[in-house]
């Protein structure tokens, strides 16, 4: 049994929905992919997090350990994202500010200092077009530690297709990145089985101005193309599909984000089934959700409380594996320890607080709910089916397809907000008079001059034959098209920084340049 209500009332693993009888753990995993769900064990909590050193931000993950968090999120910052060193002048006024400066394996040394690896129950990163790289730092810094990277709860976002269409980090042509991105996902089937090695990203999607169906057609799609590559490089299905998570938005329009987590896990045991005949036990999606920063405002900033809370109980009504809850002071500028600490307690309330924990989809069967889910697949389904007329996901990224759906849907929701018919308190109704100050963070103006000297120290420090030899091979595996992860563990070993890993990458596979043809 679940427990009990507080006035003694007996609750159930989970209530019997109306119509096929599906049960929470079982295909299509419309109502969660655990029979029990959270009784058995609860979503990772973890925040997203990173700025100035590797130090710095050390101490920040280790006092939100001692909170209570139970997984955590890297934060890069822009120059390690692009594959810059710090000294680069590219990286210019951008080293350490919005994420953590990482420039070789001493960086990452320093990150993960005293932390309990055993302790934690996932750990998370931003690499997208660097997804290989960080694969490698964690590798080496288990082999430098004596350990065993499979060990270690790592969960790679990697999803470089998602940067073309929302966040804007990528780094080489769309087909390399796939390829880059496919190298990771074989590797960490044949020797980290344990690992995620790849998030399909909705969220940036979402962020980006897109719809709840859109943010699922286009994950969707994007998925078939990973998915694709892998098979055709003879990778089985069941070797890595299982491990997958989808990331995705948790926003504030309540029934319809709960409909959509179950919608995700529907559409993907469909497809997984359907298109590649996976084992039902790697048609399980699982989920990472993240409070919809784009819903908070700079206005009213502590109304943004109300708003992470209502988007957290969508998630775990909707049966996330883990969540991610935004600070209240986001729209502000990096978060403060203490409104991090705030975000976390909430998802902690929730879990400690309510009687959701114990109720495997607690709102299954509920008729406005099961009919929004019914909607959003079938919505989705159509536009996969306009996709892949299109030539699906590669074609729609070049040609600028996805670009401009999101464009387009972002105009209507900000004429929406600013005619009224969209109503956000605190910005365009309710709004206060007088101005709420909230303190904020900023990072030490030091920080990158700092960055710089230890990046100096690490290339006086490093035998620099050993690294000429390593970026050699790395040149010669990029140039023959075999996979790149080898010979980037062997590069970071030995103390070459992102940006020199990435110059031979560039060489020899050039940079983005959009068609946008056809």
């Amino acid at each position: 049994m679940a427990g009990t209500t507080r006035s003694g009332i007996p609750l159930a693993d989970c209530y019997p929905a109306e119509g096929d009888g599906e049960r929470p753990g079982t295909a299509p995993f419309r109502r969660g992919i655990e029979p029990r769900m959270y009784a058995e064990r609860p979503w990772v909590m973890g925040q997203y997090g990173g700025f100035g050193s590797a130090e710095e931000t050390n101490r920040r993950f280790r006092q939100l350990l001692d909170a209570g968090q139970t997984g955590f999120s890297v934060a890069l910052d822009l120059p390690t994202q692009l594959g810059l060193d710090s000294d680069d002048p590219r990286a210019l006024g951008e080293v350490g500010r919005v994420g953590v400066a990482i420039d070789s394996l001493a960086d990452i040394e320093a990150l993960f200092k005293g932390i309990p690896f055993d302790a934690v129950r996932q750990i998370r990163t931003t690499a997208n077009s660097i997804g290989p790289l960080w694969l490698a730092f964690i590798v080496a810094l288990a082999e430098k530690q004596g350990g065993d990277p499979n060990s270690i709860a790592i969960l790679i976002q990697n999803d470089v297709l998602k940067e073309y269409i929302a966040r804007g980090t990528q780094i080489f042509p769309p087909e390399v990145g796939l390829r880059l991105t496919a190298d990771s996902v074989e590797y960490a089937a044949k020797y980290l089985p344990a690992w995620t090695p790849l998030t399909l990203s909705g969220y940036h999607i979402r962020e980006s101005g897109a719809t709840a169906v859109q943010e699922l057609s286009i994950t969707l799609a994007n998925s078939i193309a990973y998915l694709d590559e892998l098979v055709r490089r003879g990778v089985d299905i069941d070797a890595f599909a299982g491990k997958l998570f989808m990331f995705l938005s948790a926003g504030m329009d309540l029934l319809e984000e709960i409909a959509k987590f179950r919608a995700a896990r529907a559409l993907w045991s469909d497809l997984l089934e359907r298109r590649y005949q996976a084992a039902v036990q790697s048609r399980a999606l699982r989920i990472f959700a993240y409070t919809a920063g784009s819903s908070l405002t700079a206005q009213a900033p502590y109304t943004n409380v109300v708003r992470v809370t209502l988007e957290a109980l969508a998630a775990v009504l909707g049966g996330v594996q883990t969540l991610n809850t935004s600070s209240f002071d986001e729209a502000l500028g990096t978060p403060t320890l203490e409104a991090v600490t705030l975000a976390l307690r909430t998802q902690q309330v929730i879990l400690e607080e309510t009687s959701l924990r114990g109720v495997a989809d607690p709102l299954g069967g509920a008729h406005a709910l099961e009919a929004l889910t019914d909607e959003l697949i079938g919505r989705v389904h159509t536009d996969l089916a306009q996709i892949d007329r299109r030539g699906g996901a590669l074609r729609c990224i070049d040609n600028g397809y996805f670009s401009d759906l999101l464009a387009d849907q972002a105009y209507k929701d900000q004429q929406a907000v600013e005619s009224g018919e969209r109503r956000i308190v605190g910005l365009n109704c309710y709004a206060d008079d007088d101005t709420v100050s909230v303190p904020a963070f900023s990072v030490d103006p030091s920080a990158e001059r700092d960055q710089r000297g230890r990046l100096a120290d690490v290339r006086a420090r490093r035998d620099g034959a050993a690294v000429d030899s390593a970026l050699a091979a790395l040149r010669t595996s990029a140039l023959e098209g075999a996979s790149v992860v080898e010979p980037m563990i062997d590069a970071v070993r030995v103390y070459a920084t992102v940006g020199e890993i990435y110059s031979v990458l560039r060489e020899v596979h050039g940079v983005y340049r959009p068609s946008r043809a056809g």
